[in-house]
């Protein structure tokens, strides 16, 4: 997939409104992004981080039909290869931002150990589309792991690709009134920010902001 980096699809999508194709062929990356990933697998290792190597979901190609849907046409694709430096090989991850029932948007610290943005803020919960899953199905399974909560609603917001051709699924869950999270290791703090961003605290930095105005009205 040669896409250029931005947005390849906009929501939102329901569920039932997105569909996998999965191919049975595994990506064969070039002996370069190969070595790249074997060295990255062991930096990781050398500053003590547990994540391990497996394989995930890469992007072969989508497409949105007349009614809306979203079709995504997926691989098997080494995981490591999301952290070869300015290629991620169309490697496919799902983030799922979370709201409570008052609207207010669930922030984590991501420990500093992590293979990706370690101790930065995040929105919600994420990770990599295992084989044979819908990202609408990554999008709730990561949410129960890193925070052991069922999500009342989820729906799929955009499919986005960034430069180094990491490609994104977002979403986004809302919780059910009283409902209570439990963070998981991968986060060492979380809070609830307000649900108006213009009231966010400090440590929300503009990507987070720009990200949650998008999708602040969708929804709702």
């Amino acid at each position: 997939m040669t896409t250029a980096p931005g947005l390849l699809a906009r929501g939102p999508w329901s569920p039932e409104q997105v569909t996998t194709r999965w191919s049975p062929a595994h990506y064969e990356a070039p002996a370069a992004a190969t070595a790249a990933a074997d060295a990255a697998v062991a930096a990781l290792a050398e500053r003590g981080s547990p994540s391990h190597d497996g394989l995930s979901a890469r992007l072969v190609a989508h497409e949105t039909d007349a009614d809306g849907n979203l079709v995504l046409d997926l691989q098997p694709v080494r995981w490591a290869l999301r952290l070869v430096e300015g290629d991620a090989s169309a490697s496919v991850a799902a983030l799922c931002a979370v709201r409570d029932a008052d609207g207010r948007w669930l922030a984590g610290r991501r420990a500093a150990w992590l293979a990706s943005w370690p101790s930065r803020w995040a929105l919600g919960a994420g990770g990599a589309v295992d084989v044979g899953e819908s990202p609408v199905d990554t999008l709730v399974r990561e949410l129960q792991e890193e925070w052991a909560v069922e999500p009342e609603r989820v729906q799929g917001e955009a499919l986005v690709q960034l430069p180094h051709r990491m490609v994104m699924f977002v979403g986004q869950a809302w919780l059910a009134p009283g409902a209570e999270v439990t963070r998981d290791h991968e986060h060492d703090a979380h809070a609830w920010w307000p649900a108006d961003v213009a009231d966010w605290p400090a440590e929300a930095d503009e990507p987070l902001r720009r990200m949650a105005t998008l999708l602040a009205g969708a929804g709702a």
